[in-house]
């Protein structure tokens, strides 16, 4: 972000120059008529047309080039050897092949995986057709759901269902709710502890496995205290198969 700030207040300086030259060569032609007879009024309108259609056409060419181009390469240049990972999409190699990225999420479905919470991006965790449901709490839609589309009740119950429990247990908000972009690529620890069970069960490991492997994929709030922990299910899934798999090398961030 600081990057940021600084890069968009010297271009937005650089554009106030740009339209200082301009306003400047106008006012220079108009000096230089100086012995000139006064113009009628229609000649003026016409000078102040010119002088406005002028300074419009430039500012959407300056403004084009500054944000369109300077800005992006700017910060490009700067984030490029700085940050590599994050410029490059946080993206996960496995055997040198990318499997994903830690941004973006993936539907997982078999009983044997940690689950992500629903997706309303396309049909299921689409990255072209990122989205939330755009629905109200008080849509009775939310919650009862529709033809096509599976309300927060039928959720739960699906999801109790798949992990065994009782059908009145308390569950996670994340577990019945989908995200606003569809592509969350975090659940609550909550929600992936309530799910050991039934993966333990799918893959024949102790409960307990699971969940020191849950444990040491959690992930801490930013500084101590910007937003809430949570589990990357694509790394917790990755580190699943290595479990069962250690041949299997351990994915790692694209450089």
């Amino acid at each position: 972000m600081p990057l940021a700030v600084i890069a968009n207040g010297a271009l937005t300086r650089l554009f106030i120059a740009c339209l200082a030259v301009a306003s400047g060569s106008t006012r220079a032609d108009d000096e230089s008529r100086g012995g000139a007879p006064a113009p009628t009024p229609g000649v003026i309108r016409e000078v102040q047309l010119k002088k406005q259609l002028r300074t419009a056409v430039l500012s959407v060419l300056v403004l084009s080039l500054l944000g369109g181009a300077v800005f992006p390469l700017v910060l490009f240049t700067i984030a490029a050897p700085l940050f590599p990972v994050q410029a490059s999409g946080s993206l996960l190699l496995q055997r040198g092949t990318v499997v994903g990225s830690t941004l973006i999420g993936q539907e997982f479905t078999g009983m044997e995986w940690f689950h992500p919470r629903p997706s309303a991006a396309g049909s299921g965790y689409d990255g072209t057709a990122s989205g939330g449901t755009n629905l109200a709490p008080s849509n009775p839609k939310l919650a009862e759901g529709a033809p096509g589309f599976a309300g927060i009740r039928a959720l739960a119950t699906e999801y109790r269902q798949n992990n065994g429990l009782a059908p009145d247990a308390p569950i996670p908000i994340d577990a019945v709710t989908r995200s606003g972009s569809g592509l969350d690529p975090d659940i609550s620890p909550e929600n992936a502890l309530l799910q050991v069970t039934r993966i333990a069960r799918a893959r024949g490991l102790e409960a307990s496995i699971l969940r020191r492997l849950v444990a040491q994929h959690v992930m801490r709030p930013q500084f101590g205290f910007l937003g809430e922990p949570r589990v990357p299910v694509l790394e917790l899934n990755l580190a699943l198969e290595r479990l069962q798999h250690p041949e299997t090398r351990a994915a790692h961030p694209a450089r």
